[in-house]
């Protein structure tokens, strides 16, 4: 009976010390695994100049570009680790997010109060006064100038994007011929250069280094949705679990980079890289 209540014993101490192990293991904050990894895994979807962007004249990791990879490039200094940027579809960015299964993601995300509850979202880093509005075919910036206008008009706009949400909310109840969703924004753009779509909802900042590009389309000045002053400021995104310590250093460094004007001088430098690289 000695023996058998030992080895009952040994046993229990064997689980108890293996639950704690699992439990320490569990409750490990992100930052500590990312410090452990050596790497920040950072999801984006790299066709929104100039917040990201690919340079096609480079390889690997080398090739992204924009304002939102130094500042990501720059929070990976700070925790003292390497940089890894994971190209995705914009849905894929915000799933990989919510899931866990990426540290980081920074893809000119717009905050939301329904991201907001499903990710643990930084302080604004840049904020823009241009908002969201329509971009249209030069031809028809006389036909699309209010929501009513688009009633007979081929609607195209980003898929899990807060445009697509402005889309939902604001103009389904008036109406349209037909909505278009692309996984990309720049598809959408194409979609009404060619002529397969007649207005893209977009985000007005980088719709208008687009039309810059291209002379057969423009931004609307006349219009704007009214929208939450929230959704004008763009956010680092991270999962919501085990995230907090994490958060407190990408919001550090926000401050940082803020007040020393780094950001702002980016994203200038980030446009005129765009413009001599033609990405549009």
């Amino acid at each position: 009976m000695k023996k058998i209540l030992a080895v009952v014993l040994a046993l229990a101490m064997l689980l108890s010390l293996t639950a704690c192990s699992s439990k320490e293991s569990a409750s490990a904050s992100r930052l500590d695994q990312i410090k452990k990894a050596g790497v920040l895994q950072v999801a984006t979807e790299p066709y929104f100049a100039p917040y990201e962007f690919i340079d096609p004249s480079k390889d690997g990791q080398e090739s992204f570009l924009g304002a939102d990879i130094k500042i990501m490039q720059a929070i990976a200094d700070e925790i003292g680790v390497k940089l890894e940027i994971i190209p995705l579809d914009f849905t894929a960015v915000l799933t990989g997010i919510t899931t866990a299964k990426y540290d980081m993601a920074v893809s000119a995300i717009s905050y939301s109060l329904e991201r907001s509850e499903n990710m643990n979202l930084s302080k604004v880093y840049k904020a823009s006064d241009t908002g969201y509005g329509f971009i249209v075919r030069a031809e028809d910036a006389e036909k699309y100038t209010s929501i009513e206008s688009l009633k007979d008009a081929v609607v195209a706009t980003q898929s899990g994007s807060v445009q697509e949400g402005i889309f939902r909310s604001q103009v389904t109840e008036k109406g349209c011929k037909e909505i278009k969703l692309f996984a990309q924004m720049t598809d959408c753009y194409l979609a009404v250069q060619e002529g397969r779509a007649d207005v893209c909802i977009c985000s007005t900042m980088s719709a208008q280094l687009y039309a810059e590009a291209n002379d057969n389309v423009l931004c609307v000045p006349e219009f704007q949705f009214e929208v939450d002053p929230n959704m004008n400021g763009t956010v680092v995104a991270c999962p919501k679990e085990g995230t907090d310590e994490l958060m407190e250093v990408v919001n550090k460094v926000i401050d940082k980079l803020k007040a020393d004007g780094s950001i702002d001088q980016w994203f200038t430098e980030a446009e005129a890289q765009a413009k001599e690289l033609g990405i549009e």
